[in-house]
């Protein structure tokens, strides 16, 4: 008989020749997955060629009108910063990486901007503004010199060709992407759906590349890829660079960060973009009843958590009267986040990228943003501005943890995620000793990515009172009805009447008729501004009349002209244009 040593090593065998099986199966399984991913990648290019060849284009007629037809750049705008182009024609080399512009007899450049289209560049590729990174330019080339270069491969799509800026923050997604994408497509008929996107950046994919296929129906192309397809390419049709209207934030390139200083978007632009992009989501923004309502709470689940969030959810669900809901970028699809916050009455979220997705929540809902220790709200309000843009109809309330001993920072861990064990010892002692972060500028300091990347224990007593102070309207969040962004035209037959009462005192009278649009709506309230100044002078008087006659006594004198503006306004805030100058004399 065999002994227990003896079974012992048996068993021994028997282990290492299931480890061995394992590791073997497991090599097998890891080859068989990366065999798959470099099959999918090929698949994926050869769908792509497949979408170029499939729009037929005849190659000797493309070369013609290149070489001898001409190539053509009309660009709008007059500066780089607000300059978008349209090029037929325009070529890439993928050995050079560089854009090429063939000149011939017959080519076009308007505007003729000669040197000063390097300074610094001809346009902006994405929806940054100014930024070093993102200039656009191009080499010219004689179109004789196609002799002597690799065989142009043309593109037939109509095609859009900018930078995404940083395609794996949701807010730099949304905000300086797809937004600016949209609405740059929308400005142009042939930039429909079957239009192509050629990123330039340089990035990968990224995590939400899934979004950026849903502004067209044509595969988006990454800067990467081109080389696949031919040494030098040329786009029949394209647009170079990305509207800037859209974009209300700036991140502190030359200045701390804040709202940008000239808001052209309005909240009712945002919403047109979320009706599309739900749309594209097969998603349905239904009604909610009261007793329907909820809160939804956004969780990060690996940095900058919310220590008591459990304890937070409860207690919201109880002071509401309204169930509760948890999402996660980790645990959800973009989708599903959507769904649940475009019915939601309220969005419960620490400070980050993953609340640009409060511009899905219907009107009247409520934007808490939660702010870490040291960390000044004031300072930092992408969220806040967007919640404040006319015809969003959000309410935004900022919460900020002033207790330290809430707060849970990790100074060991590496730089980028707020680390700071490779700065001096004296550098790290005054943070550490720092109430609050001082305004900077991006990207890189250390003190804000410190201090952002804490772990927040909410003082849930103090978040309340804030919330209570704030909201105007609780526990049921109604929804508000979209405002009226209708402005008034001018007034009508304006007239000034003047009468010398004597030496010293004079009056002048003023009347008009109403605006033409104003019997067609139905306005809360009406007023009239006037302002009257005296000729030769710099300052004016200005006056706010519920009425559209009256006579002005006060600072009125004799045997003098007075300049007189008039103009309506709607609702307060709803300015319309003023009427023709009167100049009345006393």
């Amino acid at each position: 008989m065999r002994g227990p040593g003896c079974r012992m090593n048996v068993a021994a065998v028997l282990n290492g020749l299931l480890v061995s099986v394992l590791a073997a199966v497991l090599w097998k399984y890891a080859r068989l997955r990366e065999h798959a991913a470099v099959v999918e990648e090929e698949l994926q290019l050869s769908r792509q060629s497949q979408e170029l060849s499939q729009a037929r284009i005849d190659y000797h007629a493309a070369l013609r009108a290149l070489q001898e037809d001409g190539t053509r750049m009309v660009c709008s705008g007059k500066m780089h910063t607000d300059r978008l182009c349209r090029f037929d024609y325009l070529c890439y080399s993928t050995e050079a990486e560089e854009f090429v512009f063939f000149h011939s007899n017959a080519s076009v450049m308007l505007p003729n901007l000669g040197s000063r289209r390097f300074q610094p560049a001809l346009l902006d590729l994405s929806s940054v503004e100014d930024h070093n990174t993102q200039y656009f330019n191009f080499l010219e080339l004689p179109a004789a010199a196609l002799k002597f270069m690799p065989k142009p491969v043309f593109v037939p799509d109509v095609a859009l060709i900018l930078n995404r800026f940083n395609p794996d923050n949701l807010m730099h997604i949304f905000h300086d992407d797809l937004l600016p994408i949209f609405y740059t497509m929308s400005q142009y008929s042939d930039l429909d759906d079957e239009a192509r996107l050629v990123f330039m950046e340089g990035w990968n994919e990224g995590t939400h590349f899934d979004l950026y296929r849903l502004l067209s129906n044509k595969q988006p192309l990454l800067k990467e890829q081109l080389k696949n397809f031919g040494k030098l390419l040329c786009f029949t049709k394209s647009y170079v660079g990305l509207s800037k209207i859209t974009t209300w934030y700036q991140y502190g390139f030359v200045q701390p960060q804040g709202p940008k200083a000239n808001i052209l978007v309005s909240g009712t632009e945002i919403r047109q973009f979320t009706r599309f992009f739900m749309d594209k989501l097969n998603i349905t923004r239904e009604e909610v009843s009261e007793n329907e309502e909820y809160i939804v709470v956004f969780s990060r689940t690996i940095n900058r958590l919310i220590i008591n969030e459990a304890e937070l959810i409860l207690t919201f669900a109880q002071e509401f009267q309204m169930k509760t809901i948890v999402v996660s970028l980790d645990e959800h699809s973009f989708a599903d986040i959507v769904q649940i916050i475009s019915r939601a009455s309220m969005l419960i979220s620490i400070h980050g990228a993953q609340l640009v997705t409060s511009l899905f929540l219907p009107r009247g809902a409520v934007v808490v943003e939660l702010f870490p220790y040291a960390v000044n709200p004031e300072h930092y309000t992408p969220y806040k501005t967007l919640a404040s843009l006319p015809g969003m109809d959000l309410q935004y309330v900022a919460w900020q943890n002033t207790k330290e001993e809430n707060s849970v920072a990790f100074p060991d861990r590496p730089w980028d995620q707020g680390g700071i064990a490779h700065l001096e010892q004296e550098e790290q002692e005054r943070i550490l000793k720092s109430k609050e972060v001082p305004r900077h500028l991006c990207c890189r300091n250390p003190e804000w990515l410190f201090r952002i990347y804490q772990d927040t224990k909410v003082d849930i007593p103090s978040l309340l009172e804030v919330l209570r102070q704030t909201v105007k309207s609780k526990p049921a969040l109604k929804k508000a009805k979209p405002a009226s962004t209708v402005h008034p035209g001018r007034v009508r037959e304006p007239r000034c009447q003047a009468s010398v009462q004597g030496s010293n005192e004079a009056k002048l009278t003023v009347s008009w008729q109403i605006p033409w649009n104003l019997k067609y709506l139905k306005v809360r309230e009406v007023q009239y501004e006037v302002w009257i100044q005296e000729q030769g002078e710099n300052t004016y008087m200005p006056y706010i009349l519920p009425h559209q006659n009256y006579t002005f006594s006060e600072n009125i004198k004799p045997f003098t002209t007075y300049l007189v503006w008039i103009r309506c306004i709607f609702n307060k805030t709803l300015l319309g244009p003023f009427a023709d100058v009167l100049a009345c004399r006393t």
